[in-house]
């Protein structure tokens, strides 16, 4: 097991990594909005949070060594399902491969953020 880091996406808030590469494949630990250069929560609605934590996946991702179009797995957490519509569209600008994916509503994030993703990426040949 390799374990992955970059200053460019959030620094850990709890006992875990940012990622973990197995054999060919990469698990990113769940991206909230945190602006890795403030340390800020990023935006106040869900457009602006999402497209952070979209920022935060594609920094691990790099760091890992591939790009959204790897992702095979999704895992969505959103305050609200109310926002499921606007998290669909930035969504959407990110993962154009439409991995396979999971949304759900849950009580609260860490935070109080609206949204949290995590990813799984295969690091192979296709």
């Amino acid at each position: 097991m390799k374990k992955i880091a970059t200053n460019k996406a959030p620094a850990a808030i709890g006992p875990y990594s940012q990622g973990i590469i197995v054999d060919k494949m990469f698990f990113a630990s769940g991206q909230i909005p945190i602006d890795p250069a403030t340390g800020e929560i990023e935006g106040t609605d869900i457009v602006s949070q999402a497209t952070q934590v979209m920022k935060n996946i594609g920094a691990l991702l790099e760091a890992a060594g591939c790009d959204y179009t790897k992702v095979v797995k999704t895992t969505c957490f959103l305050a609200d399902m109310a926002d499921f519509t606007a998290f669909n569209q930035v969504y959407a600008e990110y993962f154009t491969q439409k991995p396979a994916r999971s949304c759900v509503a849950v009580k609260t994030l860490p935070k109080n953020v609206l949204c949290e993703v995590e990813v799984i990426a295969y690091l192979g040949e296709e």
